[in-house]
């Protein structure tokens, strides 16, 4: 501390007094000189006291890895009107390819002096991404909220969806069905939730007494067509009910059996995972597993929040319990 002051001091042209009265919010300093210390802090990488922190705006980052999957912009309305209720203003971060980075929003935010991020999916979901950004959130001291997965070497509270009752829910629906053949759609190999899921489904098929072959497990983008393409091998390998990480993919998985004259749920039974947007109105509407949005989204602005106060928050990872919403994509096996 001693020697951040004496820098800082020297920076500026002021005593070391001086800068201490500015760190710590003391009376008796012209704006101008108060604003000179700030940006010398920030000009020579010490973080601001947490009550500096984007004091002019109160600004979050919210910071989303799409905006085409439906719920992404629902989480963005929750954490948003959440958000502006504690006085803090929300700045939404999309990423788009081949545009801005995560990283290169993260050093942007960094220089608007946030008061604090929430991230709702990205790189810190896939295991090797890198995940250097976020480090350097960590070492500022920036408060920070992940939503859906943790980062293992970080301790970032966190706030989940359980994965593994997703899925336990979606197998047991289609099991009590008569489903034997049950393949799953997942993302990338890296992708923690999609590997917590593959841990369940390999569970709920040991507890059937029939173990989950390798054959039935498919990982894609999470994308409509990603959804499709790989339900195209499913069908090839004779699964009757299908379970998806998310609703995009679900709704490939419907337009895959289609395509080859199957029908849903007659023929091919498949479930969602989100319950985004719109899942009611497909044709057939989707069975699916509902993240508890709304609950998640307001525990995630509350974790932030009590963190940019200077509190503590409990260690480990929420998480909540997700709900099955049975419609019209599935129904019983079809008989051989």
């Amino acid at each position: 501390m001693t020697r951040r002051l004496a820098q800082v001091a020297k920076k500026v042209g002021v005593s070391e007094a001086t800068v201490s009265r500015v760190l710590n919010g003391k009376p008796g300093v012209s704006e101008s000189t108060r604003q000179s210390v700030l940006t010398a802090l920030d000009v020579l990488g010490y973080e601001r006291p947490t009550q500096l922190r984007g004091e002019r705006a109160r600004l979050v980052g919210l910071v989303l890895p799409e905006l085409q999957n439906p719920i992404f912009p629902l989480f963005a309305e929750v954490i948003g009107g959440a958000l502006a209720q504690q006085g803090l203003t929300p700045v939404l971060c999309t990423q788009t390819k081949g545009g801005v980075s995560e990283a290169d929003y993260v050093d942007l935010l960094l220089q608007q002096h946030v008061s604090g991020v929430v991230f709702a999916g990205g790189l810190f979901a896939q295991a090797d991404a890198p995940h250097d950004h976020y480090r350097q959130l960590a070492e500022r001291r920036i408060p920070v909220v992940l939503i859906n997965a943790p980062i293992e070497e970080l301790d970032f509270p966190c706030v989940s969806c359980d994965d593994a009752v997703a899925v336990e829910q979606a197998w047991r629906h289609l099991s009590l069905l008569g489903h034997e053949r049950i393949g799953v759609v997942l993302g990338p190999g890296d992708h923690v939730p999609s590997r917590r899921k593959l841990a369940a489904a390999r569970a709920a098929a040991e507890a059937a007494g029939a173990p989950l072959p390798d054959e039935r497990v498919e990982r894609s983008m999470f994308s409509l067509e990603g959804g499709q393409a790989a339900t195209s091998r499913l069908l090839d390998r004779g699964v009757t009910g299908i379970i998806c990480a998310s609703d995009p993919l679900a709704l490939g998985a419907i337009r895959a059996a289609r395509r080859r004259g199957l029908a849903v749920p007659e023929q091919v039974s498949v479930v969602g995972f989100d319950d985004s947007a719109f899942m009611n109105c497909t044709e057939p509407p989707l069975t699916t597993v509902r993240q508890p949005i709304e609950a998640m989204g307001r525990a995630a602005v509350e974790l932030l929040c009590t963190q940019i106060q200077g509190g503590e928050v409990p260690p480990g990872e929420l998480l909540f319990e997700p709900e099955l919403v049975v419609r019209g994509s599935t129904a019983q096996a079809p008989r051989a």
